[in-house]
């Protein structure tokens, strides 16, 4: 098991779990909590495209690092960077569009955001179980060392 790869990909992989448990948790509560609502959306908006980059890029990064120590996990960030890339470029748009449209009194809009916003809640859900995963398959090879 390539050792340089192993590290690298499992620090990458802790870390973009703690981020992104840290910012379910902490950060966007804290954001809705503490802004006024009108505030608290625009920024949220700003946020999100950083976010899911920071998805992308170390899930990308962990995959690479992974991919000759073990070839399964290295699948299963590439999952995780592809279906954030999906989220950033393709949903996201589309819940901002809803969110519009419903902040500009489309009946249906309400409803359309609520069903994108929960299916982005999901995939991210997805996406914290898949890196946990991950985490848990290389704990015994890395605590060995």
């Amino acid at each position: 098991m390539d050792s340089i790869g192993h590290g690298v990909g499992f620090l990458a992989t802790a870390f973009l779990l703690g981020a992104m448990i840290f910012f379910s948790v902490v950060i966007a509560p804290l954001i809705f909590i503490k802004l006024a609502p009108a505030v608290a959306s625009r920024f949220i908006r700003e946020l999100f495209p950083w976010y899911y980059l920071v998805i992308i890029v170390l899930s990308s990064l962990a995959a690479a690092a992974m991919l000759a120590a073990s070839p399964g996990a290295a699948v299963t960030l590439a999952g995780v960077a592809v279906t954030a890339v999906a989220a950033r470029q393709l949903l996201m748009p589309r819940i901002n569009r809803a969110r519009d449209a419903a902040t500009g009194g489309e009946a249906a809009a309400k409803q359309r955001f609520s069903r994108l916003h929960r299916f982005s809640v999901v995939i991210n859900g997805a996406q914290m179980v898949a890196l946990s995963v991950v985490l848990a398959s290389l704990l015994p090879a890395s605590a060995g060392k």
